[in-house]
């Protein structure tokens, strides 16, 4: 990994075009992969407090009927602080981590349960989105802290 320094000589190589181009590619895809990923999990927390399917799958996982509730809440909890762009750091760190082991743990479940590999699939696409979202989201955040630096002519006393 490169230090910040090193960071900073490789982002001050790049044309401002070139940066404008990367930090427009990169909200694209945070926004594109988060919005489809919450729209996913806001869709799981209606049939789990919903869906009778959705009992009986959490029955077929041996879950007690209570954790389906409790994870609907937590999704409904979760999805918020991943799209509003006000919140960051830790609180949105929580959410990423408490989101990726849900899809985990349910890919698991699916195969602990007997379900094939196909019928589990769809929580590896999931984690698929969660994990894109969650690395564009930080690239996003190391581009605008660079380019607020230069901006600001902060960095004229590292380099």
């Amino acid at each position: 990994m490169l230090s910040s320094e090193g960071l900073l000589a490789l982002y001050l190589c790049i044309s401002n075009d070139k940066i404008s181009d990367t930090m427009k590619r990169l909200t694209i895809i945070y926004w594109l992969t988060t919005v489809m990923f919450s729209l996913w999990m806001l869709g799981n927390a209606y049939a789990y407090l919903t869906s009778e399917e959705a009992r009986r799958l959490c029955a077929h996982f041996g879950f007690p009927d209570y954790f389906r509730v409790e994870l609907a809440v937590a999704k409904l909890i979760g999805v918020p602080v991943l799209v509003l762009p006000w919140l960051k750091g830790r609180i949105k760190e929580w959410a990423y981590a408490g989101f990726v082991i849900t899809v985990i743990s349910g890919f698991f479940a699916h195969l602990a349960s007997g379900d094939s590999v196909r019928d589990s699939a769809s929580a590896l696409l999931a984690l698929v989105f969660a994990l894109i979202s969650y690395a564009s989201y930080h690239r996003l955040q190391v581009a605008s802290s660079i380019t607020k630096s230069i901006n600001t002519g902060s960095l004229t006393t590292i380099v």
